[in-house]
């Protein structure tokens, strides 16, 4: 049976995303400002942004640090959203957690109301981030790693003000709320340290992904605001579990962000403990980091490579998708296990994705977004794409898949399993208990498919 906190955080779904800061300011200050109780950093960006805090996080937690990491969406069960060293909220904590945001909204609702006011309706996304404050807040961590819902100005997490904010690309997206162009998509990501300059000043960017004119657009911005900015280098000697060169991207900006927050806290001597930035120490954490379901190898027992995940869910992922199978696997076709959303423009993504496609499966979760077989099926034929197998994705249909792979003797390339975030997570749920490299994710119950 659901809990009741759970039951309150669902209903906060028919609200959608609004952006803006007064629902979250108003009641961090009800829940005693839980936000000012551990020391922030943010991450924004268009892409990049869950695994550059994971990395991140990842180091910050290896110096000795308590860190928590704030990231979205989940693929198996929210409470992977809220961590402290690595471990998930734990369910009680999750439950009494929401129930405390939701008596802080019902009193500030009330109060509001007897003064002729709107009531406070936060958002999913609002709720979780105040659960996330509290929990930090409860359990005395060092440092949060906060990634940004959407943004930066106008997300809740900037209500955190924290002295680092690293930018990780920028691109179009939800241009009706962040601007209609690049350069100010840059600004409003840019304003999760604040706009006023008496509440930036002194504060840290570290900027990747940018091209020449966003670069120069960004430094000009932070200089107005008297903020430091550092353009870190793609270093050469970072080796992770995660294919693709732009993780090696992005654990870049990772290293160069818990430098610099690990070195001007030691200098401050803000944090427990002498403790000094350790590079090799940081290589040596980031080969162990596995960011789930993004490019991420499975090994069976023989450590041969049986599958590969990927959330590429738009074409912009899936061109990544592809640059990344050219360079690792060079001349080499797959089986792929192909499902995808209504909304998402699947025949460019096929299109892209099919020269490197030996046999295609395809299916579907019980997801209501999710695109019907028969159109998934039109949608190939009208690109002259063989259909080797269909079906629901289930544990029988999944095994079903992974056996025809295993018995093709004129490929021996692993399983792809990509085209949607939602079905990485239900091929998670199946698979966990059989590889290692998903062993964080046992014990986790499947939540709300929601990934706001």
């Amino acid at each position: 049976m659901q809990s009741i906190g759970m039951e309150y955080l669902e209903s906060r779904l028919m609200f959608g995303m609004v952006p803006g800061l007064e629902s979250t300011r108003a009641l961090c200050a009800a829940l005693g400002n839980p936000e000012k109780k551990f020391r922030s950093i943010h991450v924004v960006g268009t892409n990049g942004k869950g695994s550059t805090s994971y990395y991140l996080a990842g180091v910050l937690q290896a110096h000795g640090l308590k860190t928590g990491l704030y990231v979205s969406p989940h693929l198996v069960n929210l409470r992977e959203r809220i961590r402290i060293d690595d471990i998930p909220i734990p369910a009680g904590d999750l439950d009494r957690l929401l129930l405390q945001v939701k008596a802080a909204a019902d009193s500030v609702s009330a109060g509001r109301v007897a003064a002729g006011a709107s009531p406070v309706e936060p958002t999913f996304f609002e709720v979780l981030t105040l659960v996330a404050f509290l929990y930090y807040a409860e359990q005395k961590i060092d440092v949060a790693v906060l990634e940004a819902g959407m943004g930066g100005r106008l997300d809740s997490t900037a209500v955190a003000g924290g002295e680092i904010a690293v930018v990780t690309s920028i691109g179009l997206e939800h241009t009706e709320v962040l601007g209609p162009t690049e350069s100010a998509i840059l600004r409003e990501k840019m304003g999760v340290v604040g706009v006023a300059r008496e509440c930036a000043c002194g504060k840290t960017f570290v900027l990747g992904g940018l091209s020449d004119v966003l670069l120069a657009e960004a430094r000009g911005y932070a200089a107005a605001l008297g903020c430091k900015c550092i353009v870190p280098e793609i270093r050469g000697d970072i080796v992770l579990p995660n294919l693709g060169r732009h993780y090696i991207e992005n654990a870049s900006l990772s290293l160069v962000a818990a430098a610099q927050f690990i070195n001007v806290a030691h200098l401050a001597g803000t944090i427990n403990g002498a403790i000094n930035y350790d590079d090799s120490l940081a290589l040596k954490t980031l080969a162990t980091r596995s960011w789930a379901g993004r490019m991420q190898l499975l090994a069976g027992p023989d450590g041969r490579i049986r599958v590969i995940l990927d959330g590429a869910h738009n074409s912009h992922a899936v061109r990544r998708l592809v640059e990344t199978l050219r360079e690792y696997y060079p001349g080499k076709k797959f089986h792929c296990l192909f499902g995808a959303l209504k909304d998402k423009d699947v025949g460019e993504m096929l299109k892209l994705m099919a020269p490197h496609v030996a046999r295609w499966h395809i299916t579907r979760t019980p997801y209501p977004r999710f695109r019907e077989l028969a159109d998934l099926r039109n949608e190939m034929q009208a690109l002259d794409l063989y259909v080797a197998s269909e079906g629901e994705l289930s544990r029988e249909y999944l095994d079903k898949v992974l056996n025809d792979c295993g018995a093709d003797k004129l490929n021996d390339s692993p399983l792809l399993i990509t085209g949607s975030l939602y079905m990485i997570g239900a091929s998670i749920e199946l698979l966990k208990g059989d590889f290692a490299e998903l062993a964080f994710f046992r014990g986790l119950e499947p939540t709300t498919n929601e990934h706001r």
